[in-house]
């Protein structure tokens, strides 16, 4: 049996009924007390604060109601089950509106008891375990999980604070690498709607064809292997907030559809022609000004306008180099921690190479140059020769002298695939979509290419 906890109070005037659960329940394992009626169980609950708490309803002094009303005002997580005779059925139901967990009528065999028993405990427990994994949530995406004491980073931290507990569309806008994501989840999980869904998609990561009915969703039979309804992201993050990271991937044929959605606040999935409406806050993110889109015909201004209610734009890492070494030694007690190793800090020549360095993929590269270091480090402070090379060149320190090494035909072909593709990027100025025609390959395959190989739009 799954217990709430470890003390349970049982209050029952007809006495071989409340020996007979007392036992029982002391098999399974609980510290029970016992009570006649309300006013004593009120006086060994107020002593020791009991974990469950199951009652008769109708007894002599103080009834099951009344202790019920003082259980929850002195200890509100107290669960508390209620025991009911014929013909009270309608008053168990009414003290369940008030706050008792369940209630069992009476006649009962214990094998009913244990099994209901156990059935609220169980509840009780994922409750418990949700409020954890909420309180998880939000610590991880408290600014505190966005390091930075620089000025730009504090005027960043201000914003969110202030667009938080707001209802205004977002548009974040920032280098790759830079935080994008980490930003929009800390304003979902600091608002009001933190409760709620946070629904991320990678806008370029949906294939063109796909687009409307993950969004919108579609209805069974809308097209060929539509075998079932399907809820698309807007109705999954209704309530909540939807982040519509590289939404400057979207093509144009879709935008003006996004357009509608925003300014009516409806959809209407595939197949259908009923209009949903769905509360939604939008925050968006671009790693490159979607105001060049504009002007390129590329991107719709209406929308821009739509999604940028407030925008927010990230700083490189080389805009904050006073934030590298409190980044750098968050990211080593991280990985330091995970791979049990005691490691003090870094050298100084290593923070000169820091410092030097120019972080063309921003945060997300320090964090993994850091993970490396941790990695080969052996002694109680990462050096310079821990460091990749381009790092370490960065420095003062001249690089060491290696043996020629042969460039495995992987390694050949996966740096032909990075020159093609920063080639095609730097053709179009940047749009995937563009570039994923020039490769001949799909906008999916592509951005999942640059995800792997971390190429920046802007190399």
């Amino acid at each position: 049996m799954t217990i709430c906890g470890r003390r349970l109070l049982i209050v029952e005037d007809e006495p071989i009924l409340r020996i007979t659960i007392a036992d029982a329940l002391r098999k399974e394992g609980w510290d029970v007390d016992v009570a006649e009626d309300g006013v004593k169980a009120m006086a060994l609950f107020e002593r020791h604060l009991h974990d469950l708490v199951l009652t008769d309803l109708l007894m002599p002094k103080m009834d099951g109601m009344e202790v019920l009303r003082r259980v929850k005002a002195l200890q509100p997580d107290t669960t508390v089950v209620l025991i009911t005779a014929h013909g009270t059925v309608d008053s168990a139901v009414e003290a369940m509106r008030q706050g008792a967990a369940d209630f069992i009528a009476k006649p009962f065999s214990m094998v009913q008891l244990l099994l209901r028993l156990n059935n609220v405990c169980n509840f009780r427990l994922l409750k418990e375990q949700n409020i954890r994994l909420q309180e998880q949530l939000e610590k991880r995406f408290s600014f505190g999980n966005i390091v930075g004491k620089s000025k730009k980073m504090r005027e960043v931290f201000e914003l969110i604070r202030v667009v938080a507990d707001s209802e205004a569309n977002v548009l974040v806008q920032g280098e790759s690498g830079t935080g994008k994501e980490l930003v929009a989840s800390a304003i979902h999980f600091n608002s009001p709607r933190k409760a709620k869904a946070y629904i991320r998609v990678s806008c370029a990561s949906l294939p063109e064809s796909l687009i409307e009915s993950e969004l919108f969703g579609y209805e069974k039979g809308a097209f060929t292997g539509a075998n079932e309804r399907h809820l698309g992201r807007f109705e999954a993050a209704s309530g909540g907030t939807l982040f519509l990271d590289e939404i400057g991937e979207l093509p144009l044929s879709f935008q003006v559809k996004l357009l509608r959605v925003l300014q009516e606040r409806q959809i209407e999935r595939l197949g259908s022609h009923k209009p949903i409406n769905v509360d939604v806050r939008i925050v968006s993110a671009s790693l490159r000004p979607l105001e060049e889109d504009i002007a390129a015909s590329k991107f719709r201004e209406d929308l821009f306008f739509r999604i940028n209610t407030v925008a927010i734009h990230l700083p490189t890492l080389r805009e904050r180099r006073e934030d590298i070494p409190v980044l750098a030694q968050v990211f080593l007690e991280e990985f330091a921690k995970e791979r049990a190793k005691v490691i003090e800090g870094f050298t100084d020549s290593v923070l000169e190479c820091f410092d030097a360095y120019a972080w063309p993929g921003n945060v997300r590269e320090l964090r993994n140059v850091v993970e490396r270091a941790v990695l080969f480090c052996r002694g109680p402070r990462i050096t310079a020769d821990e460091l990749p090379g381009p790092v370490r060149g960065a420095g003062s320190l001249p690089r060491r002298e290696a043996a020629p090494r042969v460039v495995t035909l992987q390694e050949a072909v996966e740096q032909a695939e990075i020159e093609a593709i920063r080639s095609a990027l730097s053709s179009t100025e940047g749009r995937r979509s563009e570039a994923a025609e020039k490769l001949g390959v799909s906008r999916k395959t592509l951005w999942e290419k640059i995800k792997n190989y971390s190429i920046l739009s802007d190399d």
